[in-house]
């Protein structure tokens, strides 16, 4: 069986977005590689042990664009409005929440911009986003 471990997306400045996604949402660095011309930094996610790979390259001076394929990446949290107020403090500019209801479940979440300009969705912990 195949298991998930780990996205990668580019970045500008790797400790400005390190520090979002550890402040955000509590990703601890768990490895780094270094090279002549570029580093990894693995940003790990303690409950479910996925992580982010940030690539920064050393020749990249204008910001990356994310094309029409890319959409988010998505986490969930317990008390979303308490977490939105957080990532306000932060200075994120968090979206407002919002809810989406279907049949078969619901769902309350905001957007937030990373440093780069990903999209990141943040979900309320319930139903399927648990």
């Amino acid at each position: 069986m195949a298991k998930l471990i780990h996205s990668m997306i580019r970045v500008l400045d790797l400790e400005r977005s390190a520090r979002f996604y550890r402040q955000g949402f509590g990703l601890e660095e768990s490895h780094r590689l270094e090279f002549p011309t570029f580093k990894l930094l693995y940003l790990r996610d303690a409950d479910s042990g996925c992580e982010i790979e940030l690539t920064w390259n050393q020749s990249q001076a204008e910001p990356y664009t994310h094309g029409t394929g890319y959409g988010h990446v998505a986490f969930c949290v317990d008390d979303i409005a308490a977490h939105r107020d957080m990532m306000q403090r932060l200075g994120y500019a968090p979206g407002d929440i919002k809810s989406l209801a279907a049949p078969n479940g619901s769902a309350r979440f905001y957007f937030v911009t990373d440093p780069d300009g990903y999209k990141i969705e943040v979900l309320e912990r319930a139903g399927h986003y648990v």
